[in-house]
């Protein structure tokens, strides 16, 4: 099987990695920040972070030819987990308001001390499955 990059235009150019990879109907979405376009961590708190982050993730997913239904898992690595505790409520908001449901798939937040952006507060990473 050979495996596809995925690495959508609209997104900042990746350097030493792809935003994607899809093998067979399986798509490893690579750790998303809230990067923009231009490579530059969005401003805003926690929530402006996870609604670029999340939107980098599924933008990548359907550049592979998949969908928000699609997501089997899920792992949200945070800076500070209790920040992202407060803002739950917004932040299912925007996950509804992306995926065009509560569909939840298998799920984890992750505490870690740092991540690769000094300014990230949050990175997602993902496995999707594309129905055929």
């Amino acid at each position: 099987m050979t495996n596809e990059n995925i690495n959508p235009a609209s997104l900042a150019k990746p350097s030493g990695f792809s935003h994607g990879t899809k093998a067979g109907n399986t798509v490893y979405l690579g750790g998303q920040t809230a990067m923009d376009a231009t490579g530059a961590i969005v401003a805003g708190g926690i929530v402006e972070q996870f609604t670029q982050s999340f939107s980098n993730v599924l933008e990548t997913l359907r550049e592979a030819g998949g969908r928000p239904d699609d997501l089997v898992s899920v792992t949200i690595y945070l800076i500070d987990v209790a920040d992202y505790q407060r803002h739950g409520r917004e932040i299912g908001r925007v996950w509804r308001e992306l995926t065009g449901s509560a569909h939840y798939p298998a799920m984890a937040g992750v505490g870690v001390t740092a991540l690769w952006q000094p300014e990230a507060l949050i990175e997602i990473q993902a496995v999707a499955v594309i129905s055929q």
